[in-house]
């Protein structure tokens, strides 16, 4: 009997210390950018340069956005406002991993729904996926490979 007691009390030892460790251990993420929406591009982004000295580092080909660098490692990603996404409003943030796949799988193990990585993004270069998000609707995960845009202008900032 004794045996047995000690065998199910290793069992759910075990199981607890497995479930504490799959929950506290932090997916590689750290806050890329964020996007809002604005009714003119062109205002936004000379607003964003002219006055607060931020450095336009991408623009979309579609002519339909535009990231700007906040700080190092931060960017704002300004949005042409449409009927989904009034201006002014955040419409999603962007967090950043040095490993999608792993991160991706991570997130799914912890129950979220999250997209496959798909190829590089045309306008940054960025390998993006999404989660979603139950309360907000979508958080968007990037991996910024040597080479991309916004990895270029991170390498290449200067105090």
């Amino acid at each position: 009997m004794r045996i047995v007691l000690v065998f199910a009390a290793g069992i759910l030892v075990g199981t607890g210390i497995q479930s504490a460790v799959a929950q506290g251990a932090r997916p590689n993420l750290r806050l890329n950018h964020v996007a809002i929406s604005v009714t003119d591009l062109g205002a936004a982004v000379q607003f964003y340069q002219q006055k607060l000295g931020f450095n336009e580092v991408v623009r979309n080909p579609n002519g339909m956005s535009a990231y700007i660098q906040v700080s190092r490692d931060t960017f704002l990603e300004l949005q042409v406002a449409n009927a989904v996404r009034p201006a002014g409003h955040l419409t999603y943030f962007g967090m950043e991993t040095t490993d999608i796949k792993a991160t991706a799988a991570q997130l799914r193990q912890r129950g979220l729904m999250v997209s496959e990585p798909g190829a590089p993004s045309p306008c940054t270069g960025g390998i993006l996926a999404n989660v979603t998000d139950p309360v907000y609707g979508r958080i968007e995960l990037t991996e910024q490979p040597a080479g991309g845009k916004l990895r270029a202008a991170t390498e290449a900032w200067k105090n």
